[in-house]
């Protein structure tokens, strides 16, 4: 405030200067804003010989690769399989990998994946998949990809906050609970994603346009749902830009128009059903409370929020292209997507981290002297949270002498069902299926649809006995005679001797 508003405004104003004091009367008006200027560029200055990520980004990324392959493998060893997804994008990519239609019979006889979700980039696997057939290829490369994410959010971090509050959050987004929850979830299109998302979102912290749309664009590739975020991506880049520059509108136009497409023409196209089956998750269709219950919706985003950023992601624009990915979940009834379990909150954690390395440095020469103090502590902080979460998340289990060891009932397990001879047909439900979906032609548990298989190896009940799992399968298979062929590891194997 200059003098002559300082008096409208009923105050007295500065003294007059005297002759000679010229240009100390253009430095009182400099208040607030040359301070922050000033403090910003010390800090720049001073954080400089910092800021240069060096290998800091790759062995961090390194040392995630070991840890998630390390949990991966052990709990596949274990028959420690948590979900029929693994033996799913299993029979997928075994169809890329001997050029034919992905054709998952776990879905139902025949199905093809991409008339349920469209995820054409698993391709990029079957190379792989084709040199070394097996459920760990897929484990291992779902490791490294989400270890390669670290890269770009350390990377960013520490150009943009300097070299130990970078290591930090880099540390603390490897660890942080939604990675650690899609880890212990098998195998998922999603690992995809994450790095597309922070390669793009650190090129938007860089003010690299171009690439940040390069990395934005694949991921309508990824899955159906993510075309909206690459959008949200480009109009992030407009924001930033202040400016309609053709290629953020392009990626935006784009990203929208594949998830049209893809919602309302390419999977209803390959579904039996000529629709999409998803839509029935969303509003009150299937008998369901067709809204999330508030505070359960308070719940899961302060989950997303409060121990990864602080809150302080809430100032910067980045966190916008979290809201397709939550704004879906929150129209859903499914209970499953609202809470902070499986893998549906690991997309979102590359966008809030680097959402705080966006807010940091702004926040960090704040008029207010508790917050500059809070954002300067904060990386530590976000650091200790995420080792303390970690404490009772799966990471947790690589210091507990039983994650290496092989149980007695899995190794007997995993021997009763090498009796399966290759190609044979099978009928299977969770335990025992990633198992058997690289050799064999496995279908869920009561999903066959009329077809007998040649064998039926399903984890042993605990309400009834062998012999009336036996009497449940011959009633699935009226037209069969089944007989059992072992019972090891709580796995019940059945072999087929007869049509009838």
């Amino acid at each position: 405030m200059d003098t002559a508003a300082a008096t409208a405004a009923g105050g007295s104003g500065p003294p007059p200067q005297a002759a000679g004091d010229g240009p100390a009367t253009t430095e009182a008006p400099r208040t607030a804003a040359g301070r922050l200027r000033r403090a910003a560029h010390r800090l720049r200055e001073t954080s400089a010989p910092l800021r240069t990520p060096r290998l800091d980004p790759y062995w961090t990324a390194a040392f995630f690769f070991v840890a998630f392959a390390t949990l991966s493998v052990c709990r596949f060893r274990t028959l420690g399989t948590s979900s029929w997804d693994l033996g799913i994008f299993e029979q997928a990519i075994r169809g890329y990998a001997h050029f034919r239609a992905p054709i998952v019979d776990l879905k139902g006889p025949g199905t093809n994946i991409l008339g349920d979700h469209f995820s054409p980039i698993l391709i990029v696997l079957a190379p792989l998949y084709r040199l070394v057939p097996s459920p760990l290829t897929l484990l291992l490369a779902q490791a490294a990809l989400f270890a390669l994410s670290a890269v770009p959010v350390t990377r960013a971090a520490a150009r943009h906050l300097g070299r130990l509050p970078g290591l930090a959050i880099g540390i603390a987004y490897g660890t942080s609970w939604g990675v650690q929850k899609a880890v212990d979830f098998d195998f998922h299109e999603i690992a995809f994603a994450l790095p597309l998302i922070a390669f793009a979102l650190e090129a938007v912290l860089r003010e690299r346009w171009t690439a940040a749309v390069c990395w934005a664009a694949p991921l309508v590739l990824v899955k159906e749902d993510l075309g909206v975020t690459a959008a949200a991506i480009g109009a992030v880049v407009l924001i930033r830009t202040r400016r309609a520059a053709p290629l953020p509108i392009a990626l935006v136009v784009f990203g929208l128009t594949a998830t049209a497409l893809t919602l309302g023409v390419i999977i209803p196209g390959f579904n039996n059903s000529g629709s999409y089956d998803y839509w029935s998750k969303l509003g009150a269709d299937g008998g369901a409370d067709p809204t999330i219950p508030l505070d359960t919706a308070v719940r899961t985003t302060l989950w997303v929020l409060l121990p990864t950023t602080g809150l302080l992601a809430v100032r910067s624009p980045v966190l916008l292209v979290a809201l397709p990915t939550l704004g879906w979940r929150f129209l859903s009834h499914e209970p499953h997507y609202w809470g902070i379990d499986w893998h549906y909150n690991a997309v979102l954690m590359p966008v809030v981290f680097l959402a705080l390395v966006d807010a940091l440095p702004r926040v960090r020469v704040s008029a207010r002297p508790w917050l500059r103090s809070y954002a300067h502590h904060l990386p530590a902080a976000v650091l200790a949270t995420a080792l303390a979460l970690t404490t009772t998340l799966p990471l947790s289990r690589l210091t507990e002498a039983a994650t290496y060891r092989m149980p007695p009932e899995a190794s007997a397990a995993a021997r009763l069902l090498e009796r399966i001879p290759d190609g044979a047909t099978v009928e299977a439900d969770v335990r025992p299926l990633s198992r058997l979906t690289g050799r064999t032609r496995v279908f869920w548990t009561g999903d066959t649809r009329g077809l007998s298989p040649d064998y039926i190896a399903v984890q042993r009940p605990t309400d009834r006995s062998p012999r009336q799992a036996l009497a449940d399968a011959a009633a699935r298979h009226p037209a069969s005679t089944y007989v059992m062929l072992g019972d090891a590891g709580n796995v019940l194997l059945f072999r087929r001797t007869s049509a009838r």
